[in-house]
């Protein structure tokens, strides 16, 4: 493997054979392709490669081993901790790649590596189907899927990757491989909450599940005041409620919109988010609860489209703002913890207007599985806490960083070992052991079968086993 840069010459050998864009820091276009949703990255590659296709992926891969430059793979982009970018190295950029195709017999979707999950829902929804996703429209299915993938359907369908049935996979020696349960199991395995450390995966295979395009959906809004009793309602209201109804506590502050009464607008509030995907006969019995609980200072549930719903948090995480985040797992959502978070929330007003904090269950279909059915082994049930701070004054990030780490460590004495890797921040420390519990062992010998030499190692890396 050679160690030198390349030169003038190996650049345009390189673009010669890429059917996409291949992108200098002195090519127009640039700048805006080296950057990533998180306004707090700013990295400089030495090139972009905007991949076409898979041939594409494969030269870079290539290029890159060629000539040893560090490797950032980016699909939508969206990664906290802004991994899909590089200073100094070679990007693979897959957002060109956006093919799709739905079988409405079968169910299946197969969907390219650049796809954010609002496409992948405007095309599954032409035929009544969506395949289990995130929160946040923009996000790429890449990422999401590759490090688990929570969200509205995950009670009932589990994770993203719960859903996949195969992917297209380029490694590390440029290769391109089908990962399949019949097909290098090993590698299907990883890949299903391992990230991004086995390979570029150019294409996935998703099995779809009915739904829509009519869900209920939405929130209810509590003031501040009462936060304390909301969560404890929801403690209980979520342990018994059936898996097609997936819901949340989100603190927030009320933003200016009509749907929301005049006197919350600017307030602090938290509201249970909820979606119901089982029979819409069955959807008013099942919400009641949320209904008349307190009752809501606002009440925003009901009948809406299934894109509504997932594109429904879209402004609270523009492009280009700062954001940090912080994670851990609860077991319970004990009085304790549940003291600590209010506490915190409280500062919220200061953080205006985009910070929030998300409490996640992990149960359901989640929980069904064993810890070592795929790499994702956060699987014991519980809450997962995402706390996010988010804003656009560089001269406000120390306060914003120091509040999210704040609440985090209040709540470390009721946190568990086990963290969900898609949350974790960029504080330079991936917590790999934390995010793979004990599948980490397994995972590194894949990664010594699949990428001895470390060649993917922007992620919450896994170093090979030592043979």
């Amino acid at each position: 493997m050679s160690s030198d840069q390349p030169g003038e010459a190996a650049f345009q050998e390189l673009k010669s054979t890429i059917g996409g864009e291949v992108l200098l820091a002195t090519d127009a276009g640039y700048d805006r392709a080296r950057t990533v949703w998180n306004g707090m990255i700013e990295k400089h590659p030495l090139v972009i490669v905007r991949c076409a296709g898979v041939a594409d992926v494969i030269a870079a891969v290539n290029f890159a081993r060629q000539h040893a430059l560090l490797v950032a793979v980016r699909g939508g982009g969206h990664n906290i901790a802004g991994n899909a970018v590089c200073d100094g190295g070679l990007v693979i950029d897959l957002s060109l790649m956006r093919g799709m195709r739905v079988d409405p017999v079968t169910h299946t979707v197969h969907a390219q590596g650049g796809v954010t999950w609002g496409q992948l829902d405007r095309e599954t929804q032409a035929f009544g189907l969506a395949v289990p996703g995130g929160l946040i429209s923009t996000t790429g299915i890449a990422g999401l899927t590759l490090g688990g993938g929570i969200g509205w359907l995950a009670r009932q369908c589990g994770l993203s990757c719960d859903n996949l049935r195969s992917a297209d996979v380029v490694t590390a020696d440029g290769q391109f491989l089908v990962a399949s349960a019949e097909h290098h199991p090993d590698l299907f395995w990883a890949i299903r909450g391992g990230g991004g450390n086995f390979g570029i995966v150019t294409s996935f295979e998703f099995q779809a599940q009915p739904l829509g395009p009519m869900i209920t959906g939405g929130l209810v809004l509590h003031p501040f005041e009462r936060a304390s009793e909301v969560l404890r309602f929801y403690r209980a209201f979520i342990a018994q409620a059936p898996e097609a109804l997936s819901a949340f506590p989100a603190f927030l502050m009320v933003p200016p919109l009509p749907a929301f009464p005049t006197a919350l607008h600017g307030t602090l509030a938290i509201a249970i988010v909820a979606c119901y995907a089982g029979p819409p006969e069955a959807a008013a019995t099942i919400t009641q609860p949320l209904h008349t609980f307190g009752p809501p200072a606002a009440d925003l549930l009901g009948p809406m489209p299934y894109v509504a719903l997932q594109s429904m948090f879209d402004d609270t995480a523009p492009y280009g703002a700062r954001s940090y985040w912080k994670s851990q797992n609860l077991p319970e959502l004990s009085d304790g913890s549940i003291d600590v978070v209010v506490a915190h929330a409280a500062r919220l007003p200061e953080l205006f207007p985009l910070s929030t904090i998300h409490i996640y269950p992990m149960d359901g279909a989640i929980q069904r599985r064993s810890g070592d059915a795929t790499a994702f082994a956060q699987r014991d049930g519980g809450f997962t806490t995402n706390v996010i701070a988010t804003w656009f004054d560089p001269a406000a990030t120390e306060h914003h960083i120091q509040w999210a780490r704040g609440l985090w460590q209040a709540l470390q004495p009721y946190a568990t070992a086990g963290v969900y890797g898609n949350f974790l921040g960029n504080d330079g420390d991936t917590q790999s052991q934390a995010v793979f519990g004990a599948n980490y062992a397994r995972l590194a010998a894949i990664k010594q079968q699949y990428d001895p030499t470390n060649f993917f190692r922007l992620n919450h890396n896994i170093l090979p086993a030592q043979p």
